[in-house]
């Protein structure tokens, strides 16, 4: 047995005992919230050129890479055709360069050889051993300067060590009257009994003038070695 009560409400007896349904037709249901759409991040004008700038130097860093190893590469064929070059044309490194580059001051370098025929004390120099002479010259034994200016003279000879013995190196000058000027000297006194060879070195700067003369004197040249060439020197040059 069922009744309606003006709320709509159901009762239902049973067993004497009444079963109460209610339906409320006014009850929604619960709204569901809608679902939130991602938001999209804008790029600003900052982060645009940050990026350009990173872009531009990662590029940079990728073209002064490359540039490196091209330079490299470059380097190492230069470095092996000059080797093939030197092994083919049988050169040796402490050869003496060529002489295509001349100076840049005056300068001369003179050395023994067969030709020389020193005096009693003057020392005379070769002019076949490819002696160094620019803006410079030589005559009679004599380095003959032509340039006024400021010089290191030097001077070393290779002697036979017994006894007295003198190195120096003179000047003769239109400046000064006189027969010539020390310009540097060596003695050494060696006992009689003993024979050795000795080395004597002289160098130092001085102003020198146009046609100024410099020479070579020893004691006696008769004890000076003649072994080789470049045992006995001689040369200046502008500083």
């Amino acid at each position: 047995m069922f009744s309606k009560s003006p709320n709509n409400t159901q009762y239902a007896s049973e067993g004497g005992y009444p079963s109460v349904y209610v339906v409320d037709t006014h009850a929604t249901q619960h709204p569901i919230p809608p679902r939130l759409k991602p938001r999209r991040r804008s790029i600003g004008p900052a982060q645009t050129t940050l990026f350009l700038l990173v872009s531009l130097a990662l590029c940079g860093m990728a073209v002064e890479a490359c540039l490196i190893y091209r330079l490299y590469k470059a380097e190492s064929a230069n470095e092996a055709s000059l080797s093939s070059m030197l092994i083919a044309s049988d050169v040796s490194p402490t050869k003496r360069p060529s002489r295509n580059v001349l100076p840049s001051k005056p300068v001369a370098h003179l050395t023994d050889g067969p030709d020389a025929t020193h005096s009693k004390h003057v020392l005379a120099w070769s002019i076949v051993a490819d002696p160094l002479l620019h803006e410079m010259s030589y005559k009679n034994r004599n380095l003959i300067i032509l340039e006024e200016g400021y010089y290191y003279v030097y001077s070393k000879i290779l002697f036979s060590d017994r006894g007295l013995f003198h190195h120096f190196v003179n000047l003769h000058t239109e400046r000064f009257a006189g027969e010539y000027l020390t310009l540097l000297q060596s003695r050494k006194i060696s006992p009689a009994l003993s024979i050795t060879q000795s080395n004597s070195y002289l160098g130092g700067v001085f102003h020198l003038y146009k046609n100024d003369a410099l020479y070579v004197n020893v004691s006696n040249t008769a004890k000076i070695v003649r072994s080789d060439p470049s045992e006995n020197i001689f040369g200046a040059y502008m500083i």
